[in-house]
């Protein structure tokens, strides 16, 4: 029969709550470690602002003595490793009594003692703990002493008398099978009766209360968020205000309506502060503000205020104007911060549609964001992406500058301090530049109608004043080689279930891109776009990457390969597109290549042998006997073949000696 303990001194329940805790505590702790350790990349732009503006976001993050910022998180792992820390010290301070019974170990002797030693020791013991050899004290009491040596004597009789001795070596006891204890993780007052209803009622609070109210919120939450991570009526919003022939001003104003759900309005009085910026803004944007309130405003005609705060702070962001207010400048952070997300979503809406404009759009919004540029910005307004150059500095310099390495040229004639940073920046610059693109069928010269095709693309970062990749002399032999070589490790890519060519992290591009005005750290990103002009469609859906290496004079693959695949066409013809590669990061840097997919009917299968050509069916076969019922000719078996040829060879040599007898 079991019985069952409670854990009085609470060791059981000590040692569930660590093991708890370490479970949970430690995947945490390693997941921030990693997380804290990626922000802390430095690698990248080396320019003064770009580097003031990373440590004036790690300030951020860090908070400051008095009031530092720490996450949810870190309050959490800082609470669960104390209370660790404070089980364990309790832990150690328990006592546990051993529950195996070890005669020798309570007489105090070695197992090797013989018995007659076992005896002179146990009398020894028992004239020193006999209940009237021992006087009682206030920490012996008269039934400690007692319990005390009836446990000496049953430990003596356990390894002297035989009876006892095989129920301790059967059973681990010498008073024979005791009954089955079983401990539970709890101490004893969390169920005693005068303590039920308080546990009662934790567990209705925990699971009558909490845990539906948890679950509730999960639930509920998750049906108002889409895929994307964005509210789902901001969603809706995308998809009845995106157009076909949607422009930029129209893409911002689809955006700006979805801040009505994505961010409360501000509750700060600011709205004096908003007045004027948005005058600002009017005065220099003119018509095209008026056009993008009118795309954001309700069916109603009225600008909900959280989209006005949010429009607001996107162009003052964008024209570079100064927020005064510090609770302005944290919303205009989180609107700055939010932005990505947003535009995710809205561009799977205009991919979902094949919709090549409004897509186009869409990313090209990405980089005057990071740069914080007009999205009207002019060729020569781009140039102040630069640092430390505005655009007061660009009309002096615009009568000899065409190309931002004019820029740095003509900084460096005037000796401009300045031109250290523009040289800087212009290292990390992120022209891409495409090595070649084409199509591709594993295995196949030709491509056929609705064969699996790939995109290839190889792609080099090439920054402004840089000299291109020359490729040397090669003999006709060496040439050959360098082909094949090339073509196989294009088709070893191909074969591969990667979408990016694999490449030593020496050769990526992994550091933090030139984005002075981004109040975040960011990494440079592009799209792979595969569009038809001429009917303003999206072949492919875009494929966006990352880590393009720098170009390296000189070196036999400084480029990586990307791939896209796609089902070709179910008709045949020359299909002439354009392959588009748009950066999230950079203005102006967007490259484009037209490419020709030519789809031919697969060759003609071989001629088919005519009836005369087929072989004849065996006589023996239901073939042949069903061609003899039809009059048909057959091929005889091998046996009456052999017997013809000996038969004719006989009549061949009567015939000769017949003539030879003649000619006598």
């Amino acid at each position: 029969m079991a019985t069952y303990e409670y854990d009085e001194a609470g060791v059981m329940a000590a040692y569930f709550l660590i093991t708890f805790l370490a479970l949970v505590l430690i995947p945490l702790t390693i997941s921030s470690l990693t997380k804290s350790s990626a922000k802390k990349a430095t690698d990248g732009c080396q320019c003064t602002p770009c580097i003031e503006q990373r440590e004036a976001i790690s300030k951020q993050e860090r908070g400051s003595l008095f009031n530092p910022n720490i996450s949810r998180r870190t309050y959490f792992l800082i609470g669960g490793w104390s209370l660790f820390t404070f089980v364990c010290y309790r832990v150690s301070l328990l006592k546990v009594e051993n529950k195996v019974y070890n005669p020798f170990e309570i007489l105090g002797i070695s197992t090797s003692l013989p018995e007659k030693d076992i005896k002179s020791h146990f009398k020894k013991l028992s004239k020193q703990f006999h209940p009237d050899k021992v006087k009682a004290t206030a920490n012996m009491t008269i039934e400690a002493i007692q319990d005390r040596f009836v446990e000496i004597t049953k430990a003596y009789k356990s390894l002297t008398d035989e009876r006892i001795k095989e129920n301790w070596i059967k059973y681990n006891h010498p008073d024979g099978p005791q009954s089955t204890t079983m401990g539970i993780a709890l101490p004893k007052w969390i169920i005693e009766g005068k303590n039920r209803i308080w546990v009662l009622a934790a567990y209705g609070l925990v699971f009558g209360g909490a845990l539906p109210a948890l679950v509730g919120r999960w639930w509920f939450g998750s049906r108002q968020k889409t895929k994307d991570g964005i509210n789902a009526q901001s969603a809706a919003v995308f998809f009845k205000t995106i157009k076909e022939e949607s422009s930029m001003e129209e893409v911002v104003g689809a955006l700006g309506k979805a801040y009505k759900w994505e961010l409360p309005a501000s509750k700060t009085k600011t709205s004096a502060e908003l007045d004027a910026l948005e005058k600002t803004i009017k005065e220099q944007v003119g018509a095209k503000w008026t056009e993008v309130r009118k795309i954001a405003q309700d069916y109603n005609g009225e600008l909900h205020e959280s989209r006005r705060q949010a429009l607001v702070l996107l162009y003052a962001h964008l024209l570079r104007l100064e927020v005064k207010d510090a609770g302005l400048k944290k919303q205009q952070k989180d609107v700055l911060l939010q932005t990505p997300l947003l535009l995710n979503a809205l561009l799977n809406v205009s991919v979902a549609r094949t919709w090549l404009l409004p897509t186009l759009a869409i990313m090209r919004l990405y980089g005057y964001l990071a740069q914080a540029l007009p999205t009207n910005a002019s060729q020569r307004l781009r140039l102040t992406q630069l640092p430390r150059i505005k655009q007061e500095d660009v009309a002096p310099l615009a009568a000899r500058t065409k190309d931002m390495t004019d820029v740095l040229h003509s900084l460096e004639e005037k000796d401009d301090p300045r031109s250290k940073d523009v040289k800087k920046a212009l290292e990390k610059w992120g022209r891409v530049e495409i090595v070649s693109a084409s199509f591709k069928v594993i295995g196949e010269r030709i491509v056929t109608p609705s064969s699996i095709i790939y995109l290839l693309v190889k792609l080099r970062i090439s920054p402004p004043g840089t000299t291109p990749s020359t490729p040397t002399e090669l003999t006709v032999d060496e040439t050959k080689k360098a082909v094949q070589l090339e073509e196989g490790t294009d088709e070893k890519f191909l074969a591969s279930r990667l979408d990016a060519e694999e490449l030593p992290s020496s050769k990526t591009n992994g550091g933090v891109a030139h984005a002075p005005f981004w109040p975040g750290t960011r990494k440079p990103s592009w799209w792979i776009v595969l569009a038809d002009d001429k009917s303003n469609r999206v072949v492919v859906p875009p494929m966006k990457i990352s880590d393009i290496p720098y170009s390296q004079p000189g070196a036999d693959r400084d480029y990586r390969a990307y791939k896209i695949q796609f089902q070709g066409p179910p008709n045949t013809g020359l299909f002439t597109w354009k392959v588009y590669i748009v950066s999230d990061t950079f203005v102006g840097e967007e490259v484009t290549s037209e490419i020709s997919l030519k789809i031919e009917d697969p060759p003609a299968v071989e001629d088919q042998p005519s009836d005369d050509e087929i072989s004849e069916p065996d006589e023996d076969s239901i073939a042949g006997q069903m061609a003899v019922m039809r009059g048909g000719k057959v091929k005889k078996s091998t046996e009456e073949e052999e017997s013809e040829e000996q038969s004719s060879g006989t009549d061949d040599d009567k015939d000769d000696s017949d003539s030879d007898s003649d000619s006598d």
